[in-house]
């Protein structure tokens, strides 16, 4: 998502975008729902715990470098941006190969693999978050990209969409595309149960289920039958709707940090415990500590705990405003213009008023 919020900011400047992925995710579908091209790559991610399979993902990977130099001289790419991911290591390869301007994203608090080793090779890195130790002249700290749809949805019509009474206040459950399971699980016990938690609930929930988990949750909620003030949904592309319709929001605590201050959205943050680098806690610190999140651990993450946090939020309005106001001061709605003004700049020595074709690694 950061990278087609980037795309979109540079198509709106007159650039040709392309980008490189892998079948069978998720950018696979949501690239082409874009409007963008996209040729595909065999890749597929190191697994540290296996040796043997880390060592098939790094051969896979070596073997991507040269078809991905093959894309990028198809494409006539003039500068590439690595957006992370399987893609990023063999894509920024082959521009360094093929001396292309490389310009790179990180989204964590921390540097991933493909970034740290193609960091000295690249013209810009574009930070979210500053970075100790990172502070030369390539390093620059953009915040993360977020689509525009999430700083122009209406509330109204988002409300209308998942079916919210306008009086109602509303809570918001995520947890990624595949979801969370122990924050779906923990939210049908607290917010479903056996139909009872359900009807003495006085507030609308949205729960984003994610692929693997709706077809359980949707069995949990027939069970009870006619739960009234619940919208279940197995995906959705974009935040926009569902951070416009809500009031409160139960997550991960990953990039989308970023889109629910975007939106100045007040949360309760569930870190995922095995996130690399435990990134996920440092997230929800930054939320919490600016006063716009609570955090509660996984291992804490009960349905009592869970209930009681919710209720006590929505009981003192004014508590909700001023975490609202804390989410919004931490946005930073320019990042994907700002993003794409360091893609430009690197590809300007050699378009030289030409056309830029712009070829972006995996979403």
């Amino acid at each position: 998502m950061p990278a087609l919020a980037v795309a979109d900011a540079l198509r709106g400047k007159g650039a040709e975008v392309s980008f490189l992925g892998a079948r069978g995710r998720l950018e696979a579908e949501l690239v082409p729902a874009a409007g963008y091209e996209i040729d595909f790559l065999r890749v597929r991610g190191l697994d540290r715990r296996a040796p043997l399979k880390a060592a098939s993902a790094a051969a896979l990977a070596t073997a991507a470098v040269p078809a991905a130099r093959r894309a990028l001289r198809r494409r006539q790419a003039e500068v590439v941006m690595g957006g992370g991911g399987y893609v990023a290591g063999p894509a920024g390869l082959a521009a360094v190969s093929a001396r292309l301007p490389l310009v790179l994203t990180e989204s964590d608090r921390h540097l991933g693999l493909a970034n740290r080793l193609l960091a000295r090779r690249a013209r810009r890195v574009c930070l979210a978050f500053p970075i100790p130790g990172r502070d030369e002249a390539r390093y620059v700290v953009t915040g993360r990209p977020v689509p525009a749809a999430i700083l122009a949805a209406d509330r109204e019509g988002a409300r209308r969409r998942f079916g919210v009474s306008p009086e109602d206040r509303c809570l918001l459950v995520f947890g990624g595309s595949l979801g969370a399971r122990s924050i779906n699980l923990c939210a049908l016990d607290a917010f479903v149960g056996d139909g009872v938690a359900a009807s003495r609930r006085d507030y609308h929930v949205i729960q984003i289920t994610g692929h693997r988990d709706y077809p359980l949750a949707r069995q949990r909620l027939n069970t009870a039958g006619g739960v009234e003030r619940y919208t279940l949904l197995e995906y959705e592309p974009t935040l926009a709707d569902p951070l416009a319709a809500c009031d409160l929001v139960l997550a991960r605590a990953g990039g989308s940090v970023f889109e629910l201050a975007a939106a100045g959205r007040p949360a309760i943050l569930v870190p995922y415990p095995h996130a690399t680098a435990h990134h996920q806690d440092a997230n929800a610190a930054w939320m919490s500590e600016a006063g716009a999140a609570l955090v509660i651990d996984d291992s804490q993450l009960v349905p009592d705990t869970l209930l009681r946090t919710v209720t006590d939020l929505f009981a003192d309005p004014s508590r909700l405003e001023r975490m609202s106001a804390a989410s919004g001061a931490l946005a930073r709605p320019d990042a994907a213009v700002r993003v794409a003004e360091q893609v430009l700049a690197a590809a300007a020595p050699r378009a030289a008023g030409g056309e830029r074709v712009v070829t972006s690694t995996e979403p």
